[in-house]
């Protein structure tokens, strides 16, 4: 025990078949009236309760060596009985989450987030506090370490296992922590040393990996100015099988993909699924300028027993969306016409859905605790997402402020400028001041602007903007399933197909429709999400858009399907697709904002 630190933890994976860390967290001097502990309620870049504290097993409480009472005051809160001397909490927490949210353990490797597993000594959110972090018991596991971007204090060098420290509780659970036997690469990027843990079975080039992501990397220290706001940077991903996400952290960012998208040995090409993870690298990466310092007023600090609601995740998601690709291109992994082809197919998603016809951005932001986080099967219909459309947004005040000045400014000097403000005094943004900031930092006009594209639910003017950079943007019908959108030579003006405006999932008993969109013919005959269609003009229905392809527009046809345990039957009239698949043509000397810097 360290008689100067107020806080010290300590954690052990002390049984990794059941899938459980012991944690203790001791309070030298704890509150005469008795202490209290908190879970947090949720994990900053993630916004929707997750009740953490569900998973704490067992949980007793003893001062100098006897048992002290523990009284439970609400569903993440307990309060110790006054005691007298150091106080020490000792808990199991259950981990079998391999989400990057939340906290992992069994035979294989072990990972967690501090919100997870960390009880906060309330009281002492802003004081000093250690980990002492250590290894499982057994030869079995003799090979482990351990990787994370928390500050060491007293460490074995080979290993990893051993003392950690924060300043304060912000910090100790902003840092998370994989451990195992995993592969780690490590690189400088604009003299920073970097480190890309990876854990899970696979074969893949790290090499390329580190040297693709060093190119990410030193682009972004680039655009908002060296030195980068971290001394050191950690890389951790998890590959597995049909798994991806990642979320950020102040020097450190978790992340999960298929085992396919990391590179082959040898592969030349950036394969779809590789573009993916770097995409997903880049984006996570940005972060640590927009939303990890640059934040909403709203999460300074963050309250981590309920929501935070703020009106501009928009700006640090949706342009932290833009930027991910965009910098793919900047660094020169992808060239001009791929970007566009993942620009089209973002275009797309957003324009297929009746939600951004019903939901501002602000909106969506505002709402993300209760819509984004809880899609069911007519969120497409109800909402937007402030990431896609946010993204879309961000390219679209870009490009206007390119137009504008005449080329002379972007939205780069934007994100410079809010990171001078951050740099210059620390605070978060409060609601309407990243608008003024982008105001002064151009001195264009653009309140117009941002009424359109956060408090309206107009479509952007995107078409008329590419058009100003050389792109030229049109809308057909989707030719099949598959197809989300793309750059093309020229525009084909195929014929739309037929479609019932459904999209579906795998099911034993036929085909399930996941959502039943707007407008569409399913909707039109009274179908509804989580219907089970199981014959279309009585024969088993196996592929619907093939099965309606020999048809007419006009047609009606007769499908079966069941809602539960009853079978239901429905006349629907055959619709042609409607426009709204994204097709980009580059024009000569177009498209040169993409890659300039």
């Amino acid at each position: 025990m360290i008689q100067s630190i107020p806080v010290q933890y300590t954690l052990r994976p002390a049984s990794p078949e059941a899938h459980l860390f012991e944690v203790t967290v001791t309070v030298l001097q704890p509150a005469k009236n008795g202490q209290v502990f908190f879970l947090p309620a949720w994990i900053p870049g993630s916004y929707m309760i997750r009740e953490f504290s569900k998973h704490i097993v067992s949980l007793s409480a003893e001062a100098s060596g006897k048992t002290v009472a523990l009284r439970q005051l609400d569903k993440n809160r307990w309060q110790a009985e006054p005691a007298k001397g150091a106080l020490t909490l000792r808990y199991q927490v259950y981990a079998y989450d391999l989400s990057v949210r939340g906290a992992y353990l069994d035979a294989e490797r072990g990972f967690f987030n501090g919100t997870s597993v960390f009880l906060a000594a309330d009281g002492y959110q802003d004081e000093p506090c250690t980990v002492d972090i250590h290894g499982p018991d057994g030869k079995f596991y003799a090979d482990w370490k351990v990787a994370t971007s928390l500050p060491a204090a007293d460490i074995k060098k080979k290993s990893g296992f051993g003392r950690y420290q924060a300043s304060n509780y912000d910090e100790l659970i902003d840092h998370p922590v994989e451990l195992g036997n995993f592969k780690k690469v490590s690189f400088k990027a604009c003299g920073v040393p970097h480190e890309f843990v990876v854990s899970g079975r696979f074969q893949g080039d790290l090499k390329r990996l580190a040297e693709d992501t060093r190119k990410i990397c030193e682009y972004q220290i680039q655009l908002f100015g060296e030195p980068a706001p971290f001394d050191r940077y950690v890389f951790m991903l998890f590959v597995g099988k049909d798994i991806y996400g990642g979320l950020e952290h102040r020097a450190s960012t978790a992340l999960v993909a298929n085992r396919d998208d990391l590179p082959a040995p040898g592969a030349a090409e950036i394969s779809d699924g590789y573009l993916k993870l770097l995409g997903l690298i880049s984006h996570e990466y940005f972060h640590s300028w927009n939303v990890k310092r640059m934040k909403p007023a709203a999460f300074t600090p963050y309250d981590l027993n309920r929501e935070g609601h703020t009106r501009l995740l928009w700006a640090f998601e949706g342009i932290t969306s833009y930027y991910d690709d965009l910098a793919l291109v900047r660094c020169g992994l992808i060239d001009e016409k791929r970007y566009l082809g993942l620009l089209a197919e973002t275009i797309t998603g957003v324009q297929r859905g009746a939600g951004r016809l019903k939901q501002t951005l602000e909106q969506s932001s505002f709402e993300a605790w209760t819509k984004y986080y809880r899609q069911d099967e007519n969120s497409p219909n109800s909402i937007v997402s402030y990431y896609t459309k946010g993204s879309l947004a961000a390219l679209a005040l870009d490009l206007l402020i390119r137009r504008d000045s005449k080329g002379k400014q972007s939205l780069d000097d934007v994100m410079r400028a809010l990171w001078a403000k951050w740099l210059a005094d620390g605070k978060g943004l409060e609601e309407d001041e990243w608008e003024k900031i982008a105001i002064e930092a151009t001195g264009l006009k653009l309140k117009p602007f941002f009424d359109l594209a956060l408090r309206s639910t107009q479509d952007l003017p995107l078409a008329e903007l590419l058009a100003s950079q050389g792109v030229e943007l049109k809308f057909e019908a989707a030719q099949g399933a598959s197809d989300r959108g793309g750059v093309v030579d020229a525009f084909a003006g195929k014929p739309a197909p037929l479609t019932l405006g459904v999209k579906t999932a795998a099911d034993a008993a036929g085909v399930k429709l996941a959502q039943v969109l707007d407008g569409g013919a399913a909707q039109a005959a009274g179908l509804s999400g989580g219907d089970v269609v199981v014959a279309v003009d009585k024969l088993r229905a196996v592929d619907l858009d093939k099965q309606i392809a020999r048809y007419q527009a006009g047609d009606k046809i007769k499908l079966h399907a069941f809602r539960r345990d009853e079978l239901m039957s429905f006349d629907v009239t055959l619709q042609p697709a409607a426009e709204d698949t994204c097709r980009l043509k580059l024009l000569p000397n177009g498209g040169k904002w993409i890659a300039s810097r």
